[in-house]
């Protein structure tokens, strides 16, 4: 079983409370179809253990198979310098099928970004960093393909439906 290799930290988006008693670190693609199916699933698994749970969602985009991967993962890191990133992440989550440049411009204005300070970042790859040092890390983890899911460090190979999760939380919590 692999292990996550690169501890959250300060560094990392999270939801939830430090000390809580799980963690989930999710490696994931915002072009996925698979991470899209993924996303209300986990919502659904934060509200059922509430503080118990903090989540992580790391960045690894799939840009041989996925084109607009990359430039929306920079996009959620620019709106993070903005203090806008779980709206940005919600958002292109929930509108996958619009992913474009036209949209995360769109959605960066929406969200009270000037879009073209977006289109300028993205230009410029100025979040580039950001997001390969989040693939390296997946790398390193053993990550090869999305949505992966760590709980409680612990690599989870099983189902990510709902029931299967809580079930694979619930056996890891408190180990």
């Amino acid at each position: 079983m692999s292990m996550l290799r690169v501890p959250v930290s300060s560094q990392d988006h999270v939801q939830g409370e430090v000390q809580a008693e799980i963690t989930l670190v999710e490696y994931g693609d915002y072009e996925c179809p698979h991470c899209a199916h993924a996303h209300p699933i986990v919502k659904r698994v934060q509200k059922h253990f509430g503080k118990r749970l903090r989540f992580v969602f790391r960045n690894f985009p799939l840009t041989q198979i996925h084109p607009q991967a990359q430039s929306a993962a920079e996009a959620t890191e620019f709106a993070a310098a903005h203090g806008h990133y779980w709206e940005m992440h919600d958002r292109i989550f929930e509108n996958q099928a619009r992913l474009s440049a036209a949209f995360l411009l769109e959605l960066a204005e929406s969200l009270g970004m000037a879009a073209p300070d977006l289109r300028n970042a993205l230009a410029e790859e100025r979040y580039a960093a950001v997001v390969k040092n989040d693939f390296l890390g997946g790398v390193r983890s053993g990550v090869n393909g999305t949505p992966t899911f760590f709980i409680n460090g612990y690599r989870h190979d099983g189902p990510f439906e709902y029931a299967d999760l809580v079930s694979a939380i619930e056996a890891r919590a408190g180990k």
